[in-house]
Order: structure tokens, then sequence, then C-alpha cells
């Protein structure tokens, strides 16, 4: 990965916090930097822009930005950092707030053209607005438009979201779809928010006072057992699945994934044949020994039971089961494990609820 990818090592200390990671990350689409606050996530942010003196390497896609003899500077590394707060120029249009940093690059290193910029973000109604006649949620895609037309190799984010109402969050997250799904640029995201990252992310890091206690493909580190925040309401695993159906009558679509499929509620904004990312929270699956007719849950699926592990809180166990290639986890009371007398290999029905499922 190192010529195509992005490897970064750092060691510091900031005050009382040490900070010291290894990280091997993928050259393309999404990365979420994961955490308690506190845990670091900034602080790395920080290094690799260059803003916090750190030892370490630090690698773009074969490109040597900081090694163990020397570091450039931060205005000679080719990133984009966009912060929590947004930081427009207030005296500017909002044209002129995304020319100010796209007429410094030359015409011939240009990446990214304005007009691009422009539809990924939603932004051509707004050209000619002043930031003070802004949302929350648009003057942050302003400014995330203004840091693509930098050109970057690598854009990092620190929890963009954070200061935005959950009405602006869900106006601006189908925009960070889209410049995640069309990007040829590495991105970093800081987050604490499992939903942005379950609906976001490729890849994730996860982090605990200062170090990396977990990296990979999203579905593949969300869906293990021992997960370091496994114990938390939020623990689930993602499905790539596609919409195959609607039923108008009880306002449900159906999802097919690899291994079977899932009813979710229906979103009138979602086509059939679209490609959609769902979240199933371990919480909100059930099982059964056999298949009960006689119940509300829409969503029942054969599975097998993978793993087991019990006790990863007082009273409380984690199960991960197969359902096709595609795992699930479903967090029961070790009570109930022992009634139901489950082991790894044995066949059982999955019970979803079509209310729990997030789309």
């Amino acid at each position: 990965m190192a010529a195509t990818g992005i490897k970064a090592r750092f060691a510091c200390k900031v005050g009382t916090f040490s900070l010291d990671v290894d990280l091997d990350l993928p050259g393309s689409g999404l990365t979420a930097l994961f955490g308690h606050s506190g845990c670091g996530k900034t602080t790395l942010l920080r290094c690799m822009a260059g803003l916090q003196q750190a030892r370490g390497i630090m690698r773009v896609k074969g490109d040597e930005w900081q090694s163990e003899s020397g570091s450039r500077p931060v205005h000679q590394r080719p990133l984009a950092y966009v912060f929590q707060e947004t930081s427009l120029f207030p005296h500017l249009s909002v044209k002129r707030n995304l020319m100010y940093g796209y007429r410094r690059i030359p015409q011939s290193e240009r990446q990214i053209t304005f007009d691009q910029a422009i539809e990924w973000l939603g932004l051509s109604h707004l050209i000619n607005r002043m930031p003070e006649k802004l949302s929350g949620g648009e003057r942050q895609r302003v400014a995330i438009a203004r840091a693509l037309l930098t050109s970057p190799k690598l854009l990092l984010m620190d929890e963009p979201l954070s200061a935005l109402d959950q009405s602006s969050k869900r106006e601006i997250m189908p925009y960070l779809e889209a410049l995640r799904d069309n990007l040829a640029i590495p991105m970093l995201y800081v987050s604490h928010s499992t939903a942005e990252v379950a609906r976001l992310a490729d890849h994730i890091v996860m982090m605990d006072k200062g170090q990396v206690i977990a990296q990979g493909p999203l579905q593949q580190i969300m869906a293990r057992t021992d997960q370091p925040f496994g114990l938390e309401d939020d623990a689930g695993v993602i499905l790539d699945a596609t919409l195959s159906e609607r039923d108008k009558r009880w306002h449900l679509c159906r999802a097919d994934f690899a291994g079977g499929h899932l009813w979710l509620r229906a979103d009138e904004n979602l086509a059939i044949g679209q490609r959609v990312r769902v979240q199933v929270l371990a919480k909100d699956i059930s099982l059964a020994l056999s298949e009960q007719a006689d119940q509300s849950i829409q969503n029942t699926l054969p599975a097998t039971i993978n793993e087991i592990a019990l006790e990863v809180s007082p009273g409380t166990s984690m199960v991960r089961l197969l359902a096709g290639p595609t795992p699930f986890l479903s967090r029961l009371t070790s009570r109930a494990v022992h009634s139901l007398d489950i082991a790894p290999g044995q066949q059982v029905w999955m019970q979803v609820k079509s209310v729990a499922i997030v789309d």
C-alpha cells in the first residue's frame, strides 16, 4: 500500500497526553477516525497536516511529506483541512470565497474544476449570497467546496458536522456521500458519531487514549464481537444493499443483500435499483430456534451462529451470525443465550424489526 495509500506513523506528547500511532490507510474513499472525545483523533489529524510537531513518517501515495530526517512545512503539504467552524470570509460572496483558493492554483495543476465543486456540494443557487445569509449546513458546504478547489491530494475533515443541528446534518449528509463516491483523493474524517461513520466511511480507525485499537474495512471491523466499542447501544453491522421493491400501502421498501433481504421504512427519495447502506444494530436483533409465524417482526432470516462472546458486560453476551456470507451481530442477555442453549454452527432464525433499520 506504500505507493498507492497513506502511511502515517507518529509519536508525540501534548501536555500529559501521548499519541503513538502506526497506520496504513487506503489511497481512496473515506476513512473515519473514530473514538471518544480526547482519544487523539484531532491530534492525529494535526500531525498529518504538519500543524503538530511529532516524530515519525508521513507518505501519501509514495510522496514523502515527513521522515525521520525532516518534515515539510504545512504550506508545502498538498492537503485541505476542513474544521468544525467554517471561517468563511464574511465580506466575500460565496463565489468569491470559492475563487479565493481556486485562482491560486495554476490551471495545469487543477484536479477539481469549479463546476464540479459546485455540482457535488449543490451550491449553484447560493453563488451570489453572502455568508451571513447561509444556514449552518450551507456554510459548511461552501467551506468544503473551497477546500476542494485547492486541488488537494488529501482532504482532512475534523468533525465538520459537530456544530450543526440535526436538520442541517441531514441536509449535508447526501453531499458528503457524493464526495466519497466521486473524489479520487483520500478523505480522513474525524467523528465520534457512529451514525455518521456508518453512513459515510469505507475504512475505519478506532482510537483510545492516543493509540489505535482497531483499523480496517468498515464492514469487517463493525462485525467483530470483540470490537472496542461493542458495549455501546449503537454496536451493529453495515450492509451494502439494493432496493428491489416498494410497498406503497405499508410505506416499506425491500433491500436485497448477499444472503437475504430486509424490509425498511420507505424513503420517497430512494429509487428502485438504487444502492443503499443499511445499519442494523445488535440490540435490535433477537434470535429464535424456529421460524415464528405469529409475531409482529417483519424480517425473519435463517442464519448460522458463527461466534458467541459470553459476558461482554455483566449479564450481556454478543452473538455473531452469518446470513449467507453476510455477518450480523445480536446482543442478548447471557440468560437468553443459556436458555436457548445455542452454539457455533447451529442454525437459528434472526428477527429484525423494520422500524429499527437505518438507511
